[in-house]
């Protein structure tokens, strides 16, 4: 059984996890969690023992002086969670790390061990791929899950995915088996610009797990990292004629396709984003500073719901890349 020390009560949690490695095209899943952690001022709790799960030649540790002492920063998964204030306050605990080398049935149990001790209502897992898109369209950001109820009442695609898969689809399944509501947010990035940083993939996701939770996210600097990324690409492929010639391709591709999804739908769904950040919605932390900090000695038991079975997971769930079932864009 978890024992979690320091943690209160939360209210209505979100998981939201991202995991460097083979689902974390341009890193922009994993920044993406490192900006909601960075802006709502996250507190870690908890961190999985990276000798269980990560193969030290692979991801190696690094060495670092601290005052003249020098001291050791493993590769591991730590979970963090944070408040987040407003009329209805709510909190999201934030899972981030690298994608495990091995045990990863035993790996997702623990995670969903997590989940179930924090009273988690839905998991959020973030991804990037490698696809056929340019980089000077919105970014195609795909909303997949294993459940048919939940992809019909959130407007999700049900995955039809078949094929390798990385830690995002074995976790999406370990909490479908479990009966964790899960869904998984891919961001597509260009493929003949797959170098991270990535902004503008960032900001994409960060946009669609704005309209899926319903919280305003606090953006900071991005939207002007995305556009300044964006330009720093245009100048590259303006030097060479042939990267030029296949963004062009692309282009061409890629507004053919989506000529008939220019629907009212679409402008309607960017009307209301603005709005809710005209209108400052939820999504600004609760102040912090000296003496009140938001981890603390809970001072009761918790009520929680009945422990999920142990997730066995034997399929996947992953988009083909460049799939897309909505768009969300840095630079409209």
């Amino acid at each position: 059984m978890i024992e979690l020390e320091g943690v209160p009560e939360l209210i209505d949690p979100v998981m939201v996890a991202a995991f460097e490695g083979w689902n974390d095209a341009g890193d922009a899943a994993s920044t993406a969690v490192a900006h909601l952690d960075r802006e709502w001022k996250g507190e870690v709790f908890a961190a999985l023992d990276a000798e269980d799960y990560y193969d030290f030649q692979v991801n190696r540790p690094t060495v670092w002086l601290d005052g003249g002492v020098r001291k050791i920063t493993w590769p591991t998964t730590r979970l963090s969670v944070v408040r987040i204030g407003g009329d209805k306050p709510r909190d999201l605990v934030l899972v981030r790390g690298i994608e495990p080398s091995m045990r990863w049935r035993s790996f997702c149990n623990e995670i969903l061990g997590f989940a179930h001790e924090l009273g988690v209502e839905m998991v959020v897992i973030l991804g990037a791929l490698l696809g056929d898109t340019p980089h000077t369209r919105p970014v195609p950001v795909s909303g997949i899950t294993s459940d048919a109820d939940l992809a019909r009442t959130m407007d999700l695609e049900e995955t039809r995915y078949e094929g390798p898969t990385g830690i995002v689809g074995i976790l999406q399944e370990a909490c479908t088996h479990a009966g964790v509501p899960a869904v998984s947010l891919w961001a597509a990035v260009p493929h003949y610009v797959s170098q991270p940083p990535n902004p503008k993939a960032t900001l994409a996701l960060l946009n669609r797990l704005e309209d899926l939770i319903g919280l305003r996210i606090p953006l900071g600097e991005l939207p002007e990292d995305a556009r300044a990324w964006q330009l720093g690409v245009d100048q590259l492929a303006a030097e060479d004629s042939e990267v030029a010639e296949y963004v062009q391709t692309l282009e061409e591709a890629r507004d053919t396709a989506e000529l008939p999804e220019a629907s009212g739908e679409a402008i309607a769904r960017e009307f209301e984003r603005y709005l809710r950040r005209r209108d400052g919605g939820p999504g600004h932390a609760t102040d912090g500073g000296e003496g009140s900090s938001y981890l603390r000695d809970p001072s009761s038991g918790r009520t929680r719901p009945p422990m999920p079975p142990r997730a066995e997971p034997d399929t996947e769930a992953e988009p083909e890349a460049g799939a897309g079932d909505g768009e969300d864009s840095s630079d409209d």
